[in-house]
């Protein structure tokens, strides 16, 4: 074995970050433990009986082809699927070249950290923001600049003064990522009006918007949001974009869209990574999208969702305790929802403590780029069954309720005599 691995490992390997979450869910994988942790689907919502029917159909009529190498942008009669879906979803216009089928959306991330980022290089993200696309950026050297978030999204004072303190010193940022619909981890949507300002702030300052959208189909109530991409129109903005969430994850299908330059730059890219996406599984969701089953799918999905949202939000207002500062956010949308603690209060202390009572979620500094979070955590209500959703809220809460007893106790202790 080699001394010193660090001496062989690529630069671009050593920056490389552990999943603050994947390795929290090795915590959690005790049958007792309730787990908020993770980002799964309902198991219920797929369309199990389907699948197996239109595998058997495409390896029966398609098998010498979708068992083949495929082309690196992806299967065409899949992307006419997106294209159409787009077109429904947001008016847009978009042609093949503008579309590249990926490996689920962590792929796309991957493939924009490598095509635009140089070590050294900086990337604006929100606090918080989604942990995969932290890693993503730091796997090839990005020093990322945090803009705070409030209930509209990622704030455009805070992103303007600081595009603008960048200017002066000569920092250019590669691209801001923004994941605008029911943002994970946070839970928030991102108003026109930011969505229109951020576009303008991108054009001014000649930066990249690069769009994370795998939930904006997940709406369960509200007004629809045009996406960015959508409301841009000049080329300024990437879209990323995945079945993962609307349908299921087993897949590992998304795609791309964006201008037809910066397509098949990701393309030449991908073709190094991987050759293709599997033709095999295109072939598959493109007769399921065919067929007019995807948005029966999604609406399944949202009704599931809608159910356990509400219910984890009635949970919260029952069995939080009344302290100050506690509060989470209540999304339209998605998956999330977002635990503000109290001042003082520290999530990772908390979390071991939770553990011990056997519920479990996401401490909130694993989506902050600057160590921030610490009294903050995020909760996923679409995987835990709608049982354990109150009953985890009800030990999540004695636990606050504890951590918060405790930490007075131990201030008395000091001011004792």
């Amino acid at each position: 074995m080699i001394s010193d691995l660090n001496e062989i490992f690529s630069t671009n390997a050593r920056h490389m970050k552990k999943s603050v979450i994947r390795e929290l869910l090795k915590l959690t994988r005790r049958p007792e433990v309730i787990s908020f942790a993770g980002g799964l689907p309902d198991p219920a919502a797929f369309p199990i009986d389907e699948v197996a029917e239109i595998t058997a159909h495409v390896l029966k009529t398609q098998g010498a082809t979708a068992l083949q190498y495929g082309p690196t942008e992806g299967d065409s009669r899949l992307k006419d699927e997106l294209i159409a879906h787009h077109e429904r979803e947001d008016g847009m216009q978009l042609k093949p070249e503008n579309v590249l089928i990926t490996v689920a959306s962590q792929q796309g991330l991957d493939l924009t950290g490598k095509v635009f980022i140089d070590r050294g290089d900086y990337v604006i993200v929100g606090l918080p923001t989604y942990v995969g696309g932290l890693g993503a950026f730091w796997s090839y050297g990005a020093q990322m600049i945090g803009i705070e978030l409030d209930d509209e999204g990622m704030r455009m004072d805070l992103l303007e003064s600081g595009l603008e303190r960048m200017r002066k010193k000569r920092q250019k940022p590669k691209f801001i990522y923004v994941v605008p619909d029911f943002q994970n981890p946070a839970g928030i949507t991102m108003s026109e009006e930011r969505r229109l300002k951020l576009i303008e702030l991108a054009r001014k300052y000649d930066v990249l918007i690069v769009e994370d959208s795998p939930y904006k189909e997940l709406r369960f109530e509200g007004d629809a949001q045009k996406s960015i991409f959508a409301l841009d129109g000049t080329g300024h903005v990437i879209g990323l974009h995945t079945f993962s969430k609307i349908l299921f994850p087993g897949m590992r299908l998304g795609w791309m869209i964006g201008d037809e330059a910066v397509i098949q730059k990701m393309v030449i890219a991908k073709q190094s990574t991987d050759l293709c996406t599997p033709p095999f599984n295109q072939a598959i969701i493109a007769e399921f999208a065919a067929r007019g089953l995807l948005g029966k799918v999604i609406d399944k999905v949202k009704g599931i969702y809608r159910e356990k949202r509400d219910l984890m939000l009635a949970a919260l207002d029952e069995h939080m305790p009344d302290l100050p500062g506690l509060s989470w956010t209540r999304p339209e949308g998605g998956l999330f929802l977002w635990v503000r603690l109290p001042d003082g209060f520290d999530a990772e202390q908390l979390f071991y403590e939770a553990l011990e009572r056997n519920v479990a979620f996401v401490v909130g500094t694993a989506f902050h780029c600057d160590g921030g979070g610490q009294n903050a955590m995020r909760l996923n209500f679409s995987y835990p069954s709608k049982e354990n959703i109150v009953e985890g809220i009800k030990r999540l809460g004695s636990v606050i309720a504890n951590h918060k007893a405790a930490s007075k106790e131990g201030a008395d202790v000091l001011i004792s005599p």
